[in-house]
């Protein structure tokens, strides 16, 4: 991407302070100022020595041509906090809480089951981030770490990173916010590094009425050097940065990284590999205006602002420095530019949990990441949380505590991270030995914390009216089996066998409320908070005909142009497209359904055909195209993805029962793989509510786990209960019609965690009344509006319901939840289509 030159002539300073960088002279704040405003050549010539100061530094350290990421786990410990940023959505008062039915802090028992199912996909870095001092504004947050046992919220901090590494290898990083040197000194045997944003040095901003960080204590910019400096004094690596866009000038930026580069300079150390300071990266975040908050009207960053600030970052910083951008708050499209302008690593990125702090943008996928980075000609590696430099001088940079668990996830020649997963403190030691069952200890880690302190158990009783114990999920004090298995399945959803998960979708009464609870959380804490919607229409290809005919539900290939032209006017971003076509017609005639989608509205996502469809097109007529050849010709005609619908529950039995004229199982499995394997993402979904038992809902979710496993092509899991005459048969006799949806939503979420992301409501089938409390469930997804459209809305399945974006974000906003419009393959719209705001 290059922008167009503009006829805007640089100020005589800019030109200067490009000499001084080019002749590699330090920068002062006057010189970054000018250079923030660069335009044109001046502009492209900022970015070319950006780009070929990063490019020395990188061969510097022995990795040229590297751009590194760290895989991780984003937990959010507490979203209490006691300042007041208008930009803020991460935090919650505790009125939110009890809302939202969430806890005032994580259990240690829900972190690890989070921090598990990372561990699993192969994560090293547990991010622990939170409010700054909650306990100082919100008496309930003290309460519950007096009734814990911990002194203060970072104690609990240094208690959970000291577990997390103990009982899964893992490295935590942690982002606590403000901290004073005694603070940083406690938390340094915990964790490897600390982070937390400079965001900026303006005065203006903290001080005046109206401004972001006006009555937020903690966002006083001379608190925050002074952290940055204490940090270098104790010896941490840190990570820190700017937020662009906040309302600060372009003077406030350069100020803000000259002075990063200040305090990190004055700690600095000679070690064996050099000369080196403790910050360790500098983050140049974009913003990105929040709904729901005093900024929501805010412009977003600029771009060119943006970028010239990641440059002049790495022109100030220099060449050592490692510059992160954060790759879901930018579109794909702008990576070319913030890598020209010098940026070398991606940060975070999680295959598992959402960005909490920016729960509307999802992180890109590490297969697409790896992809994208190679394509600007750069190679993508992971790191680990702390970068190479300081996991190569351990004497100096990690406390003692840390070296053996670093060591065990560090490749020992580069600093990277290794290949192999994280081991637990027993792997680690080669010991078994265990100061109890469960909890292998480590050197300097103590799993419970500072001394033998550990949380109380004290249960809710049913009915509890008490805010505090409402606000306190204690999943470690429950008493019940089945209760105990729901906590088992969210740390560990492999380990439970049929008979155990059968108990989970039989729970009845307050044994489900503890399993729909469970799966909510498992929901909360990987996926996020933001409900999510697509807006789209149907247009079902049974339909087809060569000519008009008085059938309304019938349609000609000029009348798909017409479908797809209204659709893409009214504001929809996908067109989902299935069923068999006549046995009489030409089935040729589904690619020619996609050809004139495409041509019709080529921004329009097709989704379409199942694989029993896909199998009508490969195997009848003359065309000879067989299974791959038919996908092949799919993707030609425009087809994007693909629906996983076509089968009911994955038994032959229940086929031959409710519909033998379904494709046979194991062409099903075989049409599914083909298609991840031809590049194409899929839903995925059960049909439930009839003739199946049980055991066969099981063997069906860990079918569809096994494909997954193989092909990663599954992007959602939809729970459909079947309609009468032949469904709404419930699994246990005498439960009611939503206590069976609330059962297999969260036994669905439970299951397919860490391995098939969002589970859908279909609230076409449930209403959306019940669609709420699914939601509240384990479900994260609402599906698709499905549009009817002005032309031919009986050519579509499910005509006559719609679902108008608005109407969805008040479900959203009546659960305190975020709402966000998606595309088909779940990333983010980065703008809303015509009408369909929200």
């Amino acid at each position: 991407m290059t922008f167009v030159a503009s006829s805007v002539v640089s100020p005589p300073e800019t030109v200067l302070a490009l000499d001084r960088a080019a002749a590699g002279e330090r920068l002062d704040a006057a010189d970054a100022a000018a250079l923030l405003g660069a335009t044109g050549a001046e502009f492209e010539r900022l970015l070319d020595l950006a780009g070929a100061t990063r490019d020395a530094g990188l061969a510097a350290s022995g990795r040229p041509g590297v751009l590194t990421y760290s895989r991780k786990v984003f937990v959010p410990l507490t979203t209490l906090c006691r300042d007041r940023c208008h930009y803020c959505v991460f935090v919650d008062t505790p009125g939110q809480l009890l809302k939202k039915n969430k806890p005032a802090f994580m259990s240690s028992e829900q972190v690890l089951a989070v921090v598990r199912q990372g561990r699993a996909m192969g994560c090293k870095e547990v991010l622990l981030t939170l409010g700054d001092r909650p306990e100082d504004r919100w008496p309930e947050a003290r309460t519950w770490l007096d009734e814990h046992g911990f002194a203060s919220t970072l104690d609990y901090v240094g208690h959970i990173a000291r577990l997390v590494t103990a009982e899964t290898g893992m490295l935590a990083h942690l982002n606590p916010g403000v901290m004073t040197a005694e603070e940083l000194r406690m938390l340094r045997p915990t964790a490897p590094s600390m982070g937390m944003m400079l965001e900026t040095t303006s005065r203006r901003l903290f001080e005046e009425p109206g401004q972001v960080h006006f009555g937020s204590p903690d966002k006083d910019p001379a608190v925050r050097v002074a952290v940055i400096e204490d940090a270098g004094r104790e010896r941490v690596p840190f990570t820190t940065g700017i937020l662009v866009g906040i309302g600060e000038t372009v003077q406030d930026r350069a100020d803000s990284l000259v002075a990063i580069r200040d305090a990190h300079e004055r700690n600095m150390v000679d070690g064996p590999t050099g000369r080196q300071g403790h910050v360790q990266e500098v983050i140049v975040q974009n913003f990105r205006a929040k709904p729901r908050t005093a900024m929501q009207g805010a412009p977003d960053a600029e771009l060119r602002e943006y970028v010239a600030a990641v440059a002049v970052a790495r022109l100030v910083m220099g060449a050592r420095m490692r510059i992160q951008v954060p790759p879901n708050l930018s579109d794909p499209a702008e990576f070319d530019l913030l890598v020209r302008a010098g940026a070398d690593d991606w940060g975070g990125v999680s295959p598992l949990t959402a960005d909490h702090v920016n729960p509307e943008r999802p992180w890109p996928h590490l297969d697409d990441l790896a992809a994208r980075t190679a394509e600007l000609g750069y190679t993508l590696r992971e790191r680990l949380t702390a970068h190479p430099e300081f996991v190569r001088d351990p004497e100096i940079w990690l406390d003692p505590a840390m070296r053996g668990p670093v060591a065990a996830l560090a490749d020992p020649e580069t600093g990277l991270a290794a290949a192999s997963g994280p081991a637990t403190a027993a792997e680690i030691e080669g010991s078994a030995d265990r100061s109890e069952p469960g909890r292998p200890n480590l050197p300097g880690i103590s799993p419970t914390g500072v001394g033998n302190r550990g949380e109380t158990p004290q249960a809710a009783s049913p009915g509890d009216s008490n805010p505090a114990n409402l606000l306190d999920f204690r999943p470690q004090t429950r008493r019940n089996g089945v209760r105990r298995l729901a906590e088992a399945a969210a740390s560990d959803p492999l380990g439970l066998d049929d008979a155990e998960w059968v108990a989970l979708l039989e729970a009845t009464g307050s044994d489900l409320d503890a399993v729909t609870a469970t799966a909510d959380d498992v929901r909360r804490y990987t996926v996020g908070e933001a409900v999510s919607l697509v807006v789209n229409r149907n247009l079902t290809s049974s339909g087809l005909r060569q000519a008009a005919t008085a059938d309304p539900a019938t349609f000609t290939l000029e009348d798909v142009s017409a479908i797809a032209a209204d659709a893409a006017d009214l504001g929809a971003t996908e067109i989902c497209v299935q069923g068999l076509l006549p046995a009489s017609g030409d089935p040729g005639g589904y690619l020619a359904i996609a050809r004139a989608v495409k041509a019709a509205a080529p921004g329009l996502h097709l989704h379409a055909y199942r694989p029993q469809d896909v199998r009508d097109l490969a195997d009848r007529g003359g065309l000879g195209l067989g299974l791959d050849g038919a996908l092949a010709a799919m993707r030609d005609a425009g087809v994007d993805t693909v629906p996983g619908t076509g089968v009911k529950v994955l038994s032959e039995r229940v086929r031959a029962l409710v519909a033998p004229g379904d494709l046979e199982i194991d062409r099903w499995v075989e049409g599914m793989t083909a298609a991840h394997r031809a590049g194409f993402r899929s839903t995925s979904a059960l049909f439930y509510g009839h003739v199946e038992t049980a055991v066969e809902r099981v063997a069906h979710l860990r079918a569809l786990r096994a494909i997954q496993d193989e092909t990663r092509g599954f992007t959602e899991f939809v729970p459909i209960p079947l309609p009468g005459p032949s469904g709404g048969v419930p699994l246990v006799a005498g439960r009611s019609p939503l206590d069976e949806h609330r059962a297999m939503v969260a036994v669905s979420r439970l299951a397919l965690s860490g391995s098939i992301p969002h589970v859908q409501i279909p609230w076409t089938r449930v209403g959306r009344a019940a669609s709420a409390v699914l939601l509240q469930s384990g479900g994260d997804d609402l599906g698709g509006t499905l549009l009817d459209g002005r032309v031919k809305p009986e050519a579509g399945i499910e005509h006559g319901l719609e679902l108008p974006v608005t109407d969805a974000a008040a479900i959203a906003a009546r659960l305190f939840r975020p709402f966000r419009l998606r595309t088909t393959d779940y990333r983010t719209l980065r703008t809303a289509p015509p009408g369909a705001t929200t």
